[in-house]
């Protein structure tokens, strides 16, 4: 199992580097050509939600992508470190912007999952993750 692991700071113009560098990483781990534009719009889909929680929180530390690769499968997980409401619980401090943040958040995950039939996404008080997945095709069918 190989995996590339990126960090960056939580900034909107590091978003594009991740997407190509996880587009490259996918061709090569074997990833199906016609799904690369997918796997490119929902990593900058996951990384920016991820940016936006952490500008919104204050938060300094980097946004971490795992780029993994398996034996028929391809995975990547966006990580951010910014704190979420626990079910039953409710963030925000009432003045609104949280309403509008939830809907944001709701929004990408939505497009997240249009675009990846396997994904996952959880979040706690440390921290949240999207981890999606992808077959691979064998490198015998590469060359073929």
């Amino acid at each position: 199992m190989a995996t590339v692991e990126l960090r960056f700071s939580a900034l909107p113009e590091h978003v594009r580097t991740a997407r190509l560098v996880a587009a490259a990483v996918a061709r090569r781990a074997g990833v199906d050509e016609a799904v690369l534009d997918e796997v490119r719009l929902a990593v900058g889909e996951a990384c920016t939600r991820a940016v936006g929680l952490h500008q919104h929180g204050g938060i300094s530390a980097p946004v971490k992508v795992l780029l993994i690769e398996e034996e028929k499968q391809f995975s990547i997980e966006v990580g951010d470190e910014a704190p979420h409401a626990v079910p039953g619980g409710r963030a925000g401090d009432g003045s609104g912007d949280a309403d509008v943040e939830t809907e944001e958040d709701e929004m990408g995950l939505a497009v997240i999952s249009g675009l990846v039939d396997d994904v996952e996404v959880s979040a706690g008080e440390h921290g949240g993750s999207i981890r999606m997945r992808w077959p691979t095709v064998p490198p015998a069918t590469l060359l073929a």
